[in-house]
């Protein structure tokens, strides 16, 4: 493409011209088996579940971009893919809001999308390219899940789980925000469902120690230690008089344990039939179903609304004090859930704000067992202390002696020292259509014999080989008559139905398609039925960065040798090879709201992934970076507000490079900022000006003789310094900021040497690569830029002249002061220096002297009347 004389500076028609030079070049392509040193800048790909990108999109995009061209020219062979995030229930919503099939509008979906991640000048090898939707990769997805079966981390079990009546599915707890779907704000039931789980629990220790030792921005990890939630204490043991029944309580306040005054177990806990058989009187017992019942249509967040009036009904039964042999009663109430610790807690109202409401309220026993400071009688008090009315522990002060009150209980064998999480098991199963089918089949008759896969020989084979991390387990009635589909059988394919819209019964639209559920049980040959729900979208996402640096399909997407799904491994050892250099990820970048999804599963998958022997690393990404939001004119975007950005328009009127310089000037590329149509007007007229002052058929000349002006040279290799090191730190906003500053130097020059000239370039590439790549042309350098090696500085052109400024109030000279000769061209800076001088603080500190006038003669006086 050639560009049109006549019009000075074409945004459109230069990045046309360098978008198909580089295509054509196949410029950002990357030889994975080649690469002498491997860089993996990994960006979160988007889902496309609406009319496009949105500016955000675009933001965090173009910022991953800027970096990995910048680590490029340092020297790295950097890896930067792009795929789409295409399944789920986003994108599947978004076809139902506009009446297209989720199959018909993916498509549609994809083609615009890479339309416009191609037209924002991304260094993408769109060769190695992939869509989750793609049955060549939810191949591997449910080959995962088969994998996660087999090692005793994906089971089936009937639980309470969060279903969002509009979206019409069951949600994981981090998808449940404030007791609200975190996608459409819908109010979330409990539901009795048969699901199918991730053991994440399994993980929750190792989960939380390693993240003290992560790479990443700190306020994701502590959401993630948070979302953990540990909690270290005794798990202690509360019998049943006269009866073979126990209740475990989990307490973090062991200590307190004399004080426990009653019993609390959660309505839905498992032993509320058995402690109910104790009980004579049917009244009770109809008065414990009825609250049960109750209780049961209440949301989690309504059970735990703080200031509201508790509730409970005695049970009819006691247990026995495990210290003090005394029955205690056994209540039950709603503000205790069965998803945390045991279900059931100790109730120790004088040390507990919740059990102390509870107790007042129903005339409860209180009994004090830490000394409580004056100012906290009549309430609870649950600081720490001196134990009390506790007989042998009486004397013993917590925090301090914590660990000997747990040693004496677990001398006593009533209960034993015990760490519990906040972290529940992932809940996989989805009763939607648009995702991958889960790749398990089910037959009754081996189910009735108490048959499952664990039975196989393939499952003791496997037992014998398996890592010590994981043991397989043994058969489960759970478990009872599932078995995976066989790897020859994979893909399980996604069928193309028309009645794909959610039902809100429990069962997933493709329970009402015989023709896909039916089939042959893979042991017993009898009839069998295929699961029916899909899996969340949250797996095909856990793992997607593996999957870009397998270039063939057939084979395993994990780089290990000797867990091949083929067994041509002799011909595969040097690609094995060259992925596992790359991996872990060098650098993840991508949004802060991740940090309990995406991010906490992926690190579960590969911890999993490693156990299994998959991966010879447990940890994903050796650093993450989290950008921030952007908003509009100081709001944030929203369709109802009318300013959502679309890049479009913005691209079209401006042109990419202008967009993107605009995009990393905003502010902190971790905080975000504020997009205002002044600004980016404002950076498409500096782009221009740059343009016009480096362009060849511009008045300026470049001068071809070696640089020594040491003035000249100290502005260019402090700028080089200053622009590096921001750009090390993704500080975007003031990298752009000392470009801008050293253009305006390079304006005022009479002319301009061709070093400066190219070493601009080379900064500016990251941000501006096409405009960077046409000057770069022009200036008669070989292309291409992209692959130019980035400047470096040299320590002895970073030295400052110093010149003296006097500095008179009233035309008095105060005081003599040093500036460096570049700042002493800057009145303000002059200023800032001046009045940070402890003897003109003297003189210009005192509340009755006001500043009327400042006059300024550049490198000689400054003159302040007052």
């Amino acid at each position: 493409m050639t560009l049109d004389k006549k019009q000075f500076f074409d945004p459109q028609a230069i990045t046309a011209k360098w978008q198909e030079r580089w295509r054509l070049d196949r410029l950002y392509h990357i030889d994975l088996k080649t690469a002498k040193s491997p860089y993996f800048c990994l960006m979160m790909f988007p889902y496309p579940s609406a009319e496009g990108l949105h500016i955000g999109n675009i933001y965090m995009q173009t910022g991953t971009d800027a970096f990995a061209r910048f680590k490029q020219m340092q020297g790295n062979d950097v890896f930067e893919p792009m795929g789409l995030d295409a399944f789920g229930i986003h994108s599947e919503n978004y076809a139902l809001k506009i009446g297209k099939h989720p199959m018909e509008q993916g498509r549609l979906a994809q083609e615009n999308f890479y339309r416009q991640m191609e037209s924002a000048g991304l260094m993408v090898d769109w060769s190695k390219k992939l869509e989750t939707t793609d049955p060549n990769y939810y191949k591997w997805t449910q080959w995962l899940f088969i994998q996660m079966f087999k090692h005793g981390l994906a089971v089936r079990k009937k639980a309470k789980v969060n279903f969002c009546p509009s979206c019409k599915t069951v949600l994981a707890d981090e998808q449940v925000i404030d007791g609200k779907c975190e996608r459409c704000s819908s109010l979330v039931e409990k539901r009795d469902l048969e699901q199918w789980f991730f053991k994440i629990t399994d993980y929750a220790k190792r989960l939380l120690d390693n993240i003290p030792g992560l790479d990443w921005d700190e306020k994701i990890k502590i959401s993630q230690t948070n979302w953990i939630g540990e909690s270290k204490g005794a798990e202690i043991e509360f019998r049943i008089k006269n009866v073979e029944l126990r209740i475990k309580v989990f307490t973090t306040r062991p200590d307190t344990l004399y004080g426990a005054t009653f019993l609390v177990v959660a309505p839905e806990h498992v032993l509320i039939d058995k402690i109910l058989k104790q009980v004579q009187d049917d009244n009770v017992r109809k008065e414990v179903n009825e609250y049960v019942k109750s209780a049961q249509n209440k949301s989690e967040q309504e059970r735990l609304e703080v200031g509201k009036e508790k509730t409970g009904v005695f049970s009819g039964c006691y247990a026995v004090h495990p210290m003090t042999g005394k029955q205690i009663p056994i209540w039950i109430a709603d503000y205790v859930l069965a998803s945390y610790g045991t279900g059931a807690i100790m109730a120790v109202p004088a040390h507990d704000e919740r059990d102390f409401e509870f107790a007042t309220k129903y005339n409860l026993p209180i009994k004090q067992v830490i000394k409580t400071p004056a100012n906290s009688e009549g309430k609870a008090y649950a600081g720490k202390g001196e134990i009390i009315n506790s007989v042998e522990w009486n004397g013993l002060v917590v925090p301090q002696d914590i660990n000997k009150i747990i040693y004496d209980i677990e001398k006593r064998n009533i209960g034993h020292a015990k760490e519990n999480y906040h972290l529940r098991d992932w809940l996989i199963s989805r009763q939607r259509y648009w995702g991958p089918p889960i790749p398990m089949v089910f037959c009754e008759k081996c189910a009735k014999e108490g048959k499952s896969w664990f039975d196989t020989e393939e499952a003791k084979e496997l037992s014998k080989i398996q890592n010590s991390k994981l043991k397989i387990k043994n058969s489960t009635p759970e478990a009872h008559g599932w078995y995976p589909v066989g790897d020859e059988e994979l893909p399980v394919l996604l069928p193309f139905i028309e009645d794909f819209k959610p039902l809100g019964s429990g069962i997933s639209p493709l329970a009402n398609h015989p023709e896909f559920y039916n089939t042959k049980c893979p042991v017993c040959g009898n009839q069998a039925k295929r699961e029916t729900d899909v899996s969340d979208t949250f797996l095909d996402s856990s793992w997607y960065f593996l999957r870009y640096l397998a270039t063939d399909w057939q084979y395993l997407p994990f780089p290990t040798e000797n867990r091949e799904f083929s067994t041509e491994v002799t011909k595969l050892k040097s690609e094995i090879a060259a992925r596992k250099r790359f991996l872990p990820v060098t650098i993840y970048i991508g949004g802060a709201e991740h940090a309990v999804l995406h991010l906490l599963y992926a690190r579960f998958i590969t911890m999993a992934l490693h156990d299994m022997g998959y991966l010879d690393f447990e940890e994903p990404f050796s650093k993450f970076y989290a950008h921030g939001l952007i908003i509009k004119d100081g709001a944030k975007m929203s369709k109802s507000k009318g300013n959502v950005i679309l890049p479009d328009p913005l691209i079209k009127k401006f042109g990419i490079d202008t967009v993107r310089l605009y995009l990393r000037f905003l502010g902190p590329f971790e905080q975000g900022g504020d997009f205002r149509d002044t600004g980016i007007e404002g950076m498409h007229r500096f782009v221009k000006r740059l343009y016009k002052l480096l362009a060849k058929d511009q008045n300026t000349k470049l001068q071809e003789q070696k640089l020594e002006d040491k003035k000249r040279l100290r502005m260019l290799h402090q700028t080089i310094k200053g622009v590096t090191e921001d750009l090390e730190a993704l500080r975007f906003n003031t990298a752009i900021a000392k470009l801008m500053t050293y253009y305006n130097f390079l304006s005022t020059q009479q002319d301009i040497y061709k070093i400066e000239a190219k070493v601009y370039l080379q900064m500016i590439a990251p941000f501006a690569p096409h405009v960077a790549e046409e000057l770069w042309e022009q200036i008669g350098e070989q292309y291409s830029i992209h692959k130019s090696a980035w400047p470096s500085y040299e320590e002895k052109y970073l030295v400052s002249e110093k010149v003296n400024i006097a500095v008179q109030i009233n035309g008095k000279v105060r005081d003599v002061l040093a500036v460096a000769s570049e700042e002493s061209q800057d009145k303000h800076r002059v200023m800032e220096i001046v009045l940070a001088s402890e003897k003109v603080k003297r003189y210009l500190g005192k509340t009755e002297i006001s500043i009327n006038k400042v006059i300024y003669v550049p490198g000689r006086v400054i003159n302040f009347i007052v």
